[in-house]
């Protein structure tokens, strides 16, 4: 590309753009390009005073300065102007039939113990019981033999464990299971609650000025591994949550409402050995066959 001459308000995207056709990666090269042409679109058409520019520069600048190993503060800024939920949407085009995925979220382990089958994972003892339960299939409606379920959950109070160091114990609402053959797998846990994610940074201020809230709505994580079978970053959500048409990240999808089923049988309650009533989920996830 030539160089395009001397920089103007008509000409200025097209000037930056031609500065850098030299670079070595083309990618680089092309992804700048697109956010040059869309940057300075957006500048032209919202015609900032020099005030308000500044504004902008120093709020990213504290987006930065809030940002550290713990918190990220530009992927919660992602995440509430829901890019982060479209690159998920981008990078994770399901076949027919597959389930969808949606954020990982900030708060997965990587260590969490592996249980076997049907054992309780709260440990902290608040909330109410939880059985949740279905199968792996395949999109053909097959059960997947050996699949890995990596679940993990907030408390009662709306807490992960990693946020509550030496007041959960340590992988509180954590879990590894593997399917048997038929497919099925069956945890216990506790009934999720609604919770902010973190409002007392810039992107909360931004959230606050919007008129928006905080919060996602009660949600148990999942990521589900099977040879031969891409993996699966998802959630399940209570359909009947205050925040459920309004997550603050974007992350509900309608596939992915699971019906929380209070059960007060006393049959019931005796056949799963309950002291007292308990919420039931089934929900069956389908996964994509690496391709």
């Amino acid at each position: 590309m030539t160089e395009q001459g001397y920089f103007t308000e008509e000409s200025s995207a097209d000037v930056v753009i031609s500065r850098n056709d030299q670079a070595k990666d083309k990618r680089l090269a092309e992804v700048m390009e697109v956010i040059t042409r869309h940057l300075h679109a957006a500048v032209k058409e919202i015609e900032p005073t020099q005030d308000e520019w500044m504004q902008a520069i120093l709020f990213l600048t504290e987006t930065g300065h809030k940002s550290d190993d713990w918190r990220q503060e530009f992927i919660l800024l992602s995440d509430v102007l829901g890019v982060s939920m479209l690159v998920d949407a981008i990078n994770n085009r399901k076949p027919t039939g597959a389930s969808e995925s949606t954020v990982l979220g900030p708060f997965h382990v990587a260590d969490a113990p592996e249980k076997p089958m049907g054992a309780k994972i709260c440990l902290d003892g608040k909330g109410e019981p939880m059985l949740v339960k279905g199968r792996i299939l395949d999109t053909d409606g097959n059960p997947i033999a050996g699949a890995k379920i990596d679940v993990w959950q907030t408390n009662d109070d709306g807490f992960y464990d990693v946020q509550q160091k030496g007041i959960q114990p340590d992988f509180n609402l954590r879990g590894v299971f593997r399917t048997g053959a038929d497919g099925s797998y069956h945890f216990w846990g506790a009934k999720p609650r609604f919770y902010p994610i973190p409002d007392d940074g810039p992107v909360g201020k931004l959230l606050g000025a919007l008129g928006r809230h905080p919060y996602r709505p009660a949600h148990v994580h999942y990521i589900i591994e099977a040879e031969g079978f891409e993996t699966l970053v998802t959630h399940i959500f209570d359909p009947d949550d205050d925040y459920i048409h309004t997550d603050a990240v974007f992350g509900v999808k309608q596939s992915l409402m699971a019906k929380f089923r209070h059960i007060t049988a006393a049959d019931r309650i005796s056949t799963e050995g309950q002291a007292g009533a308990f919420y039931e989920v089934i929900h069956d996830f389908v996964l994509a066959p690496v391709i």
